[in-house]
């Protein structure tokens, strides 16, 4: 089904839990939360998505997402417990962990646009207008959400200190 291998499947299916739990956390608490539960989730499938594309892959640039991921979902899981970083560990954290949801939906709109529906798929060519500007499209994301993200840890950390005063 979809042309997809076994093989693809376990990727598929590994990696997919990541998509609802980075919404849920997104909406929650603005931000992929690494030391929760559903964060938790989030790096393991995070990981099976990142790793198994080495097995499925069929194009170069699909290993470069896969250890672009990599690099930012390990920085993003392991910048928090720098206590030399203070509160730009908190920062650091969110950019990398939102880059890394952005990684992940970047080939699974393609994937899915040019897999379904079964037989005749949206699109054909990977420079489709369609794909473009969903491709765009998330790209407009990830910076108004990161920008979003900046300004709430900045109203926070003010908060604190004013709190702290």
């Amino acid at each position: 089904m979809f042309g997809i291998s076994h093989l693809g499947w376990i990727h598929t299916l590994g990696s997919l839990p990541a998509i609802p739990l980075a919404v849920y956390m997104f909406a929650r608490h603005g931000r992929i939360t690494p030391r929760s539960t559903p964060g938790t989730v989030y790096f393991v499938s995070m990981l099976v998505g990142a790793v198994t594309v080495f097995l499925v892959a069929h194009q170069p640039v699909s290993y470069g997402i896969a250890l672009a991921t990599l690099a930012f979902l390990l920085a993003g899981y392991g910048v928090g417990r720098l206590p030399v970083l203070g509160r730009a560990a908190h920062y650091l954290e969110t950019i990398f962990l939102t880059i890394t949801a952005f990684l992940l939906m970047v080939p699974t709109v393609t994937e899915t646009l040019r897999r379904v529906p079964d037989g005749h798929p949206f699109v054909t060519d990977l420079t489709s207008p369609l794909l473009l500007g969903c491709q765009a499209g998330l790209l407009a994301l990830l910076v108004l959400g990161l920008s979003a993200q900046m300004l709430y840890l900045r109203k926070q950390g003010k908060a604190a200190a004013a709190a702290a005063k």
